[in-house]
């Protein structure tokens, strides 16, 4: 039907989206992509805001632009002449107009693909898309996918010509029912800003695997598992050159996966010493090769074990943006960041309050950083939404697919700053369990409230955690440090506890008293209380305080944020430290 023919399928029904809503792809799409051969589409791409939603009403992805006498008729859109932008990028960095929009863009450009081998298979992945995205390829939809901060991929053999369109909606919009729903504390970044990779591999391929050293096995003890891809199974081969092992790996030819267990005895990855071996995968005609740390992280009573070896976390939280490049981070950026761990004596970095690049945790693994990884099960989620539950567990196992054989990650979060209802309990403790499924060698956690009223650590999510997450901000927001002290001292969690988050807002270069709000001065002063406090407590094994560096927040308006959370030990730059920094820097230098 050409585009300006009326009919009951008219361009003004709103039921215009309908035919295009198709299953999401979901964390069963998910490949592992090491050492695997891909080519970039990142560059520039043609770029195009639709505030009305007219690229769907009007099916721009048809390319129909002659009636059916062949005669040109008026469209509106000529994608080779929209405006260019980079792939990876936020729309909201390209221009001042475009900062604040919220809803649908489109993404455009050609490429040409050469054919390898005849039995040869070929997926997109796009590394992260905010915050719904479908793909057209050769005017055809091919995939669609919920969720701003993980990965997906889909199969496009079958579509791929020599010359190509692909087109990509991207929609950033936020919804009740999504996660993170309508009101969050962090700026609503759009676009497409993690790479997007054509991944070519053979016809029958090892499409995940996961190796790991085994809980309470005395360190000399590792489990692989493995799922491959294709029609007939044969053996995979495993291969560990530096320990001198190689192993060969059933596969059930009905469920495609296998999986073994052999003793090694391997050097322990940890901070001080972030040992990474290289181990292969060979299957048929592909190949996996992967920098592989073997560590144990478990907990005893309250306290949190790196292999064998009591550790108390000193960290910082941390959001996935810059004030250039916005959510589309460079290696650069997150090497920056995490030498700033370091140079705060710090060993733990808390990646708020969704999912990060994945670069970040293999970075970690090699600089010797330990990781609490989060999804954006954040405030004021409809817990009582199917819909909402679905999107957050499967945001979870992408994540967990993605990163569970990072050394580095040791703890999986499933929310932050939740309400303490049967609802929440309900939908949390779901994806608690979710997290022990996909991997069982890591802790669980999630940031909670303190109850206010009874002053204790009181929240029925916590029997279902190894570790709690506790965010209270005595000093700032409730200026009484006694209640804290109550707080601490009332409560008897028999787990393991880490001050998620804690602090006060600074405006850097902003001088005063330490009752003086915003000034550096009172968030200083803020630190050295509250570690008073804390070091007096022996539950808590670790400390996250709010936040390496300042932020984006439409949500701050007063007259020293404008704009922005102020709570960074940095200025958003991160090159001015702010006297609360180097507070923070002794405190973990004597802990």
């Amino acid at each position: 039907m050409n585009n300006n023919k009326l009919s009951s399928e008219h361009i003004h029904n709103e039921d215009y989206d309908a035919d295009y809503q198709i299953v999401p792809a979901d964390w069963k799409s998910m490949i592992n992509t090491a050492s695997r051969k891909t080519e970039k589409l990142d560059g520039l791409w043609n770029f195009a805001i639709d505030i009305y939603d007219s690229g769907i009403r009007n099916k721009f992805f048809e390319e129909i632009t002659k009636d059916d006498l062949g005669r040109d008729i008026p469209v509106d859109f000529n994608f080779d002449e929209w405006e260019k932008v980079k792939v990876p990028s936020n729309w909201n960095m390209v221009k001042k107009e475009y900062l604040y929009y919220e809803g649908t863009t489109w993404y455009t450009r050609k490429f040409t693909f050469y054919k390898g081998s005849p039995d040869e298979r070929v997926f997109l992945k796009i590394g992260a898309a905010n915050y719904e995205c479908r793909i057209w390829l050769n005017k055809k939809l091919i995939a669609r996918h919920i969720g701003g901060y993980t990965p997906f991929f889909v199969e496009i053999t079958d579509f791929l010509e020599k010359e190509n369109r692909i087109l990509i909606m991207v929609n950033n919009t936020r919804v009740k029912n999504g996660v993170p729903a309508l009101n969050t504390d962090w700026f609503n970044y759009g676009g497409i800003y993690r790479s997007i990779e054509l991944i070519r591999v053979p016809k029958d391929y090892i499409k995940d695997f996961y190796i790991y050293l085994i809980p309470n096995s005395n360190f000399n003890r590792i489990h692989v598992s493995v799922e491959i891809d294709g029609e007939k199974t044969d053996d995979c081969n495993l291969i560990i050159p530096e320990l001198g092992l190689e192993k060969d790996i059933k596969i059930d030819p009905i469920t495609k996966k296998g999986e073994i267990e052999f003793e090694a005895f391997p050097i322990l990855w940890s901070p001080e010493n972030p040992k990474l071996y290289q181990v292969q995968l060979k299957y048929k005609n592909d190949k996996i090769n992967e920098e592989i740390g073997f560590r144990e992280i478990k907990t005893l009573g309250t306290k949190i074990l790196l292999n064998g070896k009591e550790i108390f976390l000193k960290g910082v939280s941390e959001h996935e943006e810059s004030i250039i490049n916005g959510r589309a981070v460079s290696e650069e950026e997150i090497i920056e960041n995490l030498k700033l761990v370091k140079e705060l004596n710090g060993n733990y970095f808390r990646l708020a309050h969704y999912p990060h690049s994945e670069k970040e945790s293999r970075l970690a693994d090699k600089l010797g950083i330990l990781l609490w990884e989060e999804i954006p099960v954040y405030w004021a989620i409809d817990f009582s939404n199917e819909e909402a539950y679905e999107n957050a567990y499967n945001q979870l196992s992408e994540l967990i697919i993605r990163d569970r054989n990072r050394a580095s990650v040791i703890i999986w979060s499933v929310g932050n700053e939740t309400p303490n209802t049967d609802e929440r309990l309900n939908f949390m403790c779901k994806l608690a369990k979710r997290c022990k499924e996909l991997d069982s060698s890591r802790l669980v956690s999630a940031a909670c409230l303190v109850n206010i009223e009874e002053l204790k650590i009181d929240d029925k999510l916590t029997q279902f955690l190894d570790i709690i997450g506790i965010n209270e901000y005595y000093g700032w927001y409730d200026r009484d440090f006694n209640k804290l002290k109550l707080i601490f001292n009332n409560s008897n969690p028999k787990k393991p506890v880490i001050i998620s988050e804690m602090g006060g807002d600074a405006l850097a270069g902003h001088h005063g008293t330490v009752d003086e709000l915003f000034t550096e001065e009172c968030q200083e002063n803020i630190y050295i209380r509250q570690f008073e406090i804390i070091d007096k407590i022996d539950y808590i094994k670790g400390v996250s305080p709010w936040i390496l560096f300042d932020f984006r927040t439409p949500r701050r308006l007063n007259q020293f944020q404008r704009g922005f959370n102020l709570k960074g030990l940095l200025a958003i730059d991160k090159k001015y430290r702010k006297k609360a920094f180097y507070i923070v820097q002794q405190y973990y230098m004597n802990k």
